[in-house]
């Protein structure tokens, strides 16, 4: 089933189309289940989910909160409130602006008390700590591993998750959480989804803006021997659908006809 790319030319309507996204997904996962499982990344997505969820109040009013159970694709192994943490961005800019009233979402986060080291560097690190971060993460994931909803991000070089371009975790089976301590992009140590839970989503979803990402999309979406993760994930075969939101300026010269959600 070849992606689908949605593409406006404002940011806000990039926001609002993928709130509409979760709530579709949403309301689906609660018509056949009593929980809506959805992972996020980091980076911009966070200022995206503001936007959607908190800032369009259409769609806020629709967003079952309490029935939510949150992830992330992967985390830097920080402190949660550090600047660095996917948690902490989503948690200062979409948790802490929900109003007093709403019960909140279960968030399944790295468990803080584990986490050595500074900064997620490599030095003074118990590595025992470490990779017990990561299987604790992998206990904690739905039943199968099964996801309504992944939200990713496609960084200029390619990766998604914390799974890099030539990184051997693209490889990796028998983890679903995998540990990494030589992410190319600091800081260095991470945990991070595997192909494995990927492959077994029910939707993934990719948000990319800005021109910057032109040259990147132009590789996933034309060059068809590329292995860059994001294109490995733009054509998985085991029946997950992919789409991609975008802006106008991240498609611009690239080969693909894009429509609205």
């Amino acid at each position: 089933m070849p992606a689908q790319v949605y593409a406006y030319a404002e940011s806000n309507d990039v926001a609002n189309s993928v709130g509409n996204y979760i709530i579709k997904h949403q309301n689906a996962a609660l018509q056949s289940g009593e929980t809506f499982k959805i992972a996020l990344s980091g980076g911009s997505l966070g200022k995206v989910l503001k936007k959607a969820l908190i800032d369009n109040k259409d769609i806020a009013a629709e967003v079952k909160w309490d029935k939510w159970e949150v992830y992330f694709s992967d985390e830097r192994l920080v402190p949660l409130d550090h600047e660095d943490s996917n948690y902490g961005l989503f948690n200062s800019l979409v948790l802490k602006n929900l109003p007093a009233h709403i019960v909140l979402p279960k968030v399944y986060t790295i468990d803080e008390s584990l986490v050595t080291g500074k900064d997620g560097q490599v030095q003074d690190v118990d590595l025992e700590k470490d990779l017990e971060i990561a299987s604790k993460y992998e206990s904690n994931l739905p039943k199968g591993a099964k996801f309504d909803v992944i939200l990713l991000g496609c960084g200029p070089d390619g990766h998604t998750c914390s799974l890099f371009p030539g990184h051997n975790l693209l490889n990796e089976r028998s983890k679903l959480i995998a540990y990494i301590s030589d992410s190319p992009k600091p800081p260095p140590r991470r945990i991070t989804f595997t192909f494995p839970v990927l492959e077994n989503a029910t939707t993934i979803a990719f948000v990319a803006e800005g021109a910057g990402k032109a040259p990147i999309l132009k590789e996933i979406f034309e060059n068809k021997h590329t292995k860059l993760p994001s294109k490995l994930v733009n054509d998985l075969t085991t029946g997950v659908q992919v789409s991609w939101f975008v802006d106008n300026s991240a498609i611009e010269g690239v080969g693909i006809v894009p429509s609205k959600y």
